[in-house]
């Protein structure tokens, strides 16, 4: 017995001891979570990286591994849902919020040398008399003409802070001198209004790139211009726009639409139905009007499109649109870090969200548009997939469909019909930009002479000889063509080297408005106004 009485005494005590040491190296660890500055309600997440930066055997960059997981976490989520660095937050804002710093021109690297494509307007460039076609040959006292250079070297040396100056010396023409220029950097107007003229009697054109900070006020000036033209029908062209501001979408809808018509609205768990709608004011409201979208065609412009169409306001022209309906909102994190975390749908005054579907994956969503060109939907309207969506109905009785983008009321498939590998690689590998380049600067003179746009259009083309000394050109750097390939591509690219002369001269009127003729979906657009 007292054997037993004993065991058992030191069984107890055993279990004791245990239950003593766990309580011990419990509140040791605490104390361990403590040192590392961690509450010990923190996240199972937050204590692993704080252990992994305290503890972990070799030296870690904890940022970039905090980066990691946090990406990580999002790519669970969905496929716009976004982590921003700090150092990157700066170049992503740019193109929304229509500026950035630095001296204000367009350049292309030519043979290790600099040449000037145009000073962007209101730049400091453009106000000292910098041209289309100046070379740059040093920068702050250094040659950089024949050295080698990358684009991100030119742009590191011409970029700054406004206010900064930098010293550059340009050779022009046949000038032997360098002309000295002092250039202080100032903000540079990114436009998001690419060009805005009349293509036809009393039709007008506007082409919105992205929808920025400054894009109602380029689109309500455009408007006005087009008017003093005689505008009497609007096309409005949001091809390859994948969208930007919300409220820049809702603006530009409401100069289009009247006295409340529901623009979009958008809802979600945490965040309650909120909608948009038209106020009385609006300066193109009865006017014919088509807007044009395509694969590329995202977010605000599916807002625009998806208003015009749902009240059968305008015809919808292209292919189907992106599919981008999610809205996000910006949070600052402590580093400076943006998070753009998703936190609702948007809807079209019908009701249906177009946001295509994401339950596969990342990997898939991305590669819807590759699936669509595969299966034949950019050259055929009858194999558009979201058709099998939900329909819905206009005011006037017509079907439209939620999910997975804008369906056009008028299909316009993409155009290969002029397609050839070498012309693929003529422009992707530079060598078509580069010809045009040399010869600008070669005829500059007879270019020069040419008065006016118009002028251009109807009197100069791109000869024979000069097509075909661009084919000897395209050969010597080991691009060849097949007889085949230029029966194919030659009157295109006739039209695109013409454009790209204009655009040096002209600006983005001259290149879109020589590019006019090769434009299916435009035409196509102009001739349904003109016919009713």
């Amino acid at each position: 017995m007292q054997n037993k009485k004993t065991s058992a005494i030191g069984s107890a005590f055993l279990i004791s001891l245990v239950l003593i040491l766990g309580m011990f190296l419990g509140f040791k660890f605490q104390e361990e979570i403590r040192g590392f500055g961690l509450k010990s309600r923190s996240s199972s997440m937050e204590q692993v990286m704080r252990l992994i930066e305290k503890k972990y055997v070799d030296t870690v960059d904890i940022k970039a591994l905090e980066q990691g997981n946090i990406e990580d976490l999002l790519s669970k989520l969905d496929p716009h849902s976004v982590y921003i660095p700090a150092e990157e937050v700066k170049k992503s804002n740019e193109v929304l919020e229509g500026n950035f710093e630095g001296i204000g021109i367009e350049f292309y690297l030519l043979n290790d040398t600099i040449f000037v494509v145009t000073a962007i307007n209101g730049g400091p460039s453009e106000l000292l008399g910098i041209k289309s076609g100046d070379k740059i040959i040093k920068v702050n006292g250094k040659v950089v003409a024949g050295r080698k250079i990358s684009n991100s070297d030119v742009t590191k040396m011409l970029r700054g802070e406004g206010g900064t100056k930098v010293d550059i010396s340009i050779k022009r023409n046949n000038n032997p001198k360098l002309i000295n220029f002092t250039i202080t950097r100032g903000t540079i107007p990114l436009n998001s209004v690419d060009v805005s003229y009349m293509p036809s009697d009393g039709i007008g054109y506007i082409k919105i790139n992205s929808f920025g900070s400054t894009t109602y006020d380029e689109f309500f000036e455009s408007l006005k211009k087009l008017k003093s033209q005689g505008l009497k029908s609007l096309i409005l062209d949001l091809r390859g726009n994948p969208g930007g501001y919300l409220n820049t979408a809702i603006m530009i809808a409401d100069e289009l639409l009247s006295d409340k018509k529901l623009i979009v609205y958008t809802e979600g768990k945490s965040s309650p139905k909120k909608q948009e709608f038209a106020t009385a004011a609006g300066n193109f409201e009865k006017g014919k009007l088509i807007v044009m979208v395509d694969e590329g065609s995202a977010s605000a412009s599916e807002i625009v499109a998806g208003a015009v169409q749902d009240w059968d306001r305008g015809i919808i022209v292209g292919r189907r649109s992106f599919g981008k309906g999610l809205v996000q909102e910006q949070a600052i994190l402590a580093d400076g870090a943006r998070l753009r975390l998703t936190i609702a749908r948007y809807y079209t005054p019908t009701g249906r969200c177009i946001q295509k579907a994401y339950d596969k994956g990342l990997e898939a969503y991305e590669s819807d548009l590759s699936y669509r060109y595969v299966h034949g939907e950019l050259t055929s309207s009858d194999s558009i997939k979201n058709k099998n969506n939900k329909a819905y109905k206009t005011p006037s009785g017509k079907t439209v469909y939620g999910g997975g983008g804008i369906t056009p009321d008028v299909f316009v498939p993409i155009d290969t019909a002029d397609y050839s590998l070498f012309y693929s690689r003529a422009v992707s590998e530079g060598l078509l930009a580069e010809f045009i380049y040399k010869y600008s600067d070669a005829h500059k003179k007879e270019l020069q002479a040419i008065k006016s746009l118009d002028k251009f259009i109807s009197e100069f083309s791109i000869s024979d000889v000069t097509f075909y000394n661009f084919i000897s050109f395209t050969a010597s750097k080991g691009v060849k063509a097949t007889y085949k390939e230029l029966s194919r591509s030659k009157s295109s690219m006739k039209v695109q080297m013409k454009a790209m002369i204009a655009r040096q001269y002209y600006k983005n009127e001259g290149y879109y408005r020589v590019m006019k003729e090769l434009d299916s979906s435009l035409n196509k657009s102009i001739a349904l106004l003109s016919a009713e």
